[in-house]
């Protein structure tokens, strides 16, 4: 039988003390959602100039606030266009400003990049819109349907969301620079559990 975990040092994971196994879904955790995406950019941009194919969206830091949720942006990988998913819901509003036009603009964004060709699909965060069947949900079943290796973050209060969706298929990384390119590594090596069966 294949040893499909070529490292046996212990990553704590959500504080549980476990072998690292890599699979071809990584949920990255472990620090605050600005530090995350900011992982998630640079890594893109590392791997596009070594010449892979990223499909995928993160969002963007901004300074402005807005609504009950801030002002959110998020950046297609495949192309740099910046897209708006907060909307305007005047002055005093206290509702979540989300923009579902947004969400559903910048989730085409990204199963046109995966359906033009990708090594690997990196998605801003499974949240609780994509709990709920929205935001960019229809982006990670084609990233799945399609066998890609997908890259995301998922905050602490959806983890029981994420394992419903995800379950065995994908394994929680800790927020760390040098974690992401060892699992990316293992993928590309074909050292990782398939996560497609």
């Amino acid at each position: 039988m294949r040893n499909l975990n070529p490292r046996s040092e212990p990553v704590d994971m959500i504080g549980i003390s476990a072998p690292l196994r890599s699979c071809r879904i990584a949920a990255l955790q472990g620090a605050s959602c600005a530090a995350i995406q900011t992982l998630l950019n640079d890594f893109a941009l590392r791997a596009a100039r070594q010449g892979h194919k990223i499909a995928g969206v993160v969002e963007l830091a901004r300074d402005e606030a807005g609504g009950a949720c801030g002002w959110r942006a998020v950046r297609d990988l495949s192309t740099g266009t910046v897209i708006s998913i907060s909307q305007n819901l005047g002055h005093g509003s206290t509702a979540c400003n989300l923009d579902p036009s947004g969400l559903i603009e910048a989730c085409a964004a990204v199963e046109r990049a995966i359906a033009a060709g990708a090594d690997l699909v990196i998605l801003s965060k499974f949240g609780k819109v994509e709990a709920e069947r929205g935001g960019l949900r229809d982006g990670f079943s084609a990233a799945i349907g399609a066998g890609l290796p997908i890259l995301t973050a998922v905050s602490p209060a959806m983890t029981a969301a994420w394992q419903l969706f995800a379950g065995p298929l994908s394994q929680f990384i800790p927020a760390d620079a040098g974690v992401v390119d060892t699992w990316w590594s293992d993928v590309r090596a074909g050292n990782c559990l398939p996560a497609y069966d």
